[in-house]
């Protein structure tokens, strides 16, 4: 009897999809969409996005990935996330190369997101050299990279867009702010809602799990 895939073990995934199932292949590749896009949005900086959007470079790595799936030779989670993300780096770095030299400052600044959790720059962290850990970074260490995506892929645009110049590029206040067209304040109130919001957001799916 063949069962449905479990969309939520990706190494099960992994195993089936190796050997041919292309339900599980399907369902591999969706689960880590999320994932992969807030990762480019990471490495698309500002002035880079009016020629590269960042679903154009999710596009392109997963393409490439599907192609070279039968290269992989991971087994966890982890290892497919990681494997992926080097894909997209280096799509990142072609595209730095095809539009200039400034960007090469930019790339490779911003936090790893799979190490979005346990930087000092972490989720619910008043500022990068804060020490110590907050209620919400420790929840997002019992969370895994891909669900923590997920659950920033439920929040509203602006939402998304500070967590991630304030999370993952590292960026102070002031130059959030700006590049959010909002005055230092704002952007610190607006980062606080986000940071709630996702917390509920994770916590709500741990009771859902």
């Amino acid at each position: 009897m063949t069962h449905d895939p479990d969309p939520d073990d990706v190494a099960g995934l992994i195993a089936r999809a190796r050997r041919g199932d292309a339900a599980a292949r399907d369902w591999l590749f969706a689960r880590c969409r999320d994932y992969l896009g807030f990762a480019a949005r990471a490495r698309v900086e500002s002035w880079l996005r009016a020629k590269v959007d960042a679903s154009d470079l999710v596009q392109q790595t997963l393409l490439e990935a599907c192609r070279d799936f039968p290269r992989f030779e991971g087994v966890t989670e982890k290892e497919w996330l990681g494997w992926l993300r080097r894909i997209l780096d280096h799509n990142a770095a072609d595209f730095v190369r095809r539009y200039g030299k400034a960007a090469k400052r930019q790339v490779g600044r911003e936090v790893p997101f799979g190490d979005l959790a346990g930087s000092e720059a972490g989720i619910g962290a008043p500022e990068p050299s804060a020490p110590g850990a907050s209620p919400s970074q420790e929840l997002l260490r019992a969370d895994t990279e891909r669900r923590v995506a997920a659950a920033l892929a439920e929040l509203p645009t602006d939402y998304q867009e500070v967590i991630v110049l304030r999370n993952v590029q590292r960026l102070p206040f002031d130059e959030v702010g700006r590049r959010m067209n909002r005055s230092r304040p704002a952007a610190q109130m607006l980062w606080m809602r986000a940071i709630q919001r996702l917390r509920a957001v994770l916590e709500r799916h741990g009771q859902e799990g």
